[in-house]
């Protein structure tokens, strides 16, 4: 294999996975290859480099693979990605495309590994302890979805932490750009892993060549899952501008009450059931944590972060104004 094998993404394969793009590339290495190789920091699109397997890349693009080289160094976050820092907890600007945890064995440079490294950095600049081995992860975002995320920096901090996720009183609000009309309402069903079409989903939902009958009950491990809507703006091709305040915390929540109430998030790859009519085209996702509010751990004062959404949500919004 050569030092570095590049190629020009064709028009058939306009909006692939760079995964896809790197295994095609390299004579159909394990996917498993592919993506190591991206995450690891060996492969660069036009000229820039590219750590997301799952991002869409565009026709026409330079990708250039250099299986052989070293990997690239672990990075810290920078410090425009922290939003707030103390001794207790680390609130931060997660980008999209980024991983919060590893979700498979061996998976580097996630958002947690990345905290890490800027703890250690932040303690040496400081003259503090990092603490960064007690590091928590109590809540989670999608991989393409970008925005307000908070770490717990000790043992105390994540259990006090923990408990107010458990008991749904973090505050949590998202910005989503949905294709069709949105409308101001709550959406209240309870979440099953698999609502007949092998997707998480609310249970009973009725659905074109869905289940014709349910059971009389949902399955004892279903969850409530509550989603308040607000309209904030209507935008051309049918699209909304919507604000979601989360109630409940439950795995793709947002996407999938959007999606089952026939206003899929943009840039959608999953819970594509209920949409009918053409996409509008975007780089990601098109969703982004804007509000988080929490007590704090230790000082029991009220927190409360805001944060715009970045460029390419900006981009896309301004193309539909």
């Amino acid at each position: 294999m050569s030092d570095e094998t590049t190629i020009t993404v064709a028009i058939e394969d306009e909006g692939k996975t760079l995964e896809a793009l790197v295994r095609k590339g390299l004579g159909g290495v394990p996917w498993s290859r592919a993506r190591e190789l991206v995450r690891s920091g060996r492969v660069t699109v036009d000229g820039r480099a590219a750590t997301d397997p799952a991002a869409r890349v565009h026709a026409g693009a330079a990708l250039a693979m250099r299986p052989e080289a070293a990997r690239v160094p672990r990075l810290a976050l920078r410090d425009e990605e922290v939003v707030f820092v103390d001794e207790d907890v680390l609130v931060v600007n997660k980008a999209a495309g980024a991983l919060t945890v590893p979700t498979e064995e061996g998976e580097r440079d996630t958002l947690a590994d990345k905290a890490r490294a800027f703890l250690r950095g932040h303690a040496r600049r400081t003259g503090t302890s990092s603490r960064d081995d007690e590091l928590g992860v109590v809540h989670r975002l999608d991989r393409e979805t970008s925005g307000l995320l908070v770490f717990a920096r000790s043992f105390a901090a994540k259990k006090v932490l923990g408990q107010q996720f458990a008991a749904h009183t973090v505050s949590r609000e998202y910005l989503a750009i949905v294709h069709g009309r949105a409308v101001d309402r709550t959406l209240d069903t309870t979440f099953v892993r698999d609502r007949g079409d092998g997707l998480r989903g609310s249970f009973g939902r009725p659905f074109p060549h869905g289940p014709k009958t349910w059971p009389a009950r949902p399955p004892l491990d279903a969850q409530r899952a509550v989603t308040h809507v607000e309209v904030v703006e209507r935008l051309h091709r049918g699209a909304t501008l919507v604000r979601c305040r989360l109630e409940t915390g439950r795995q793709h929540q947002i996407r999938i009450h959007l999606a089952e109430a026939g206003t899929m998030v943009v840039g959608e790859s999953v819970y594509l059931r209920e949409h009918r009519g053409p996409r509008i085209k975007s780089p990601r996702l098109m969703l982004h944590a804007a509000v988080l509010g929490f007590v704090h751990p230790r000082s029991g004062a009220a927190m409360r972060f805001e944060l715009p959404p970045p460029e390419d949500f900006q981009a896309l919004l301004a193309t539909l104004r």
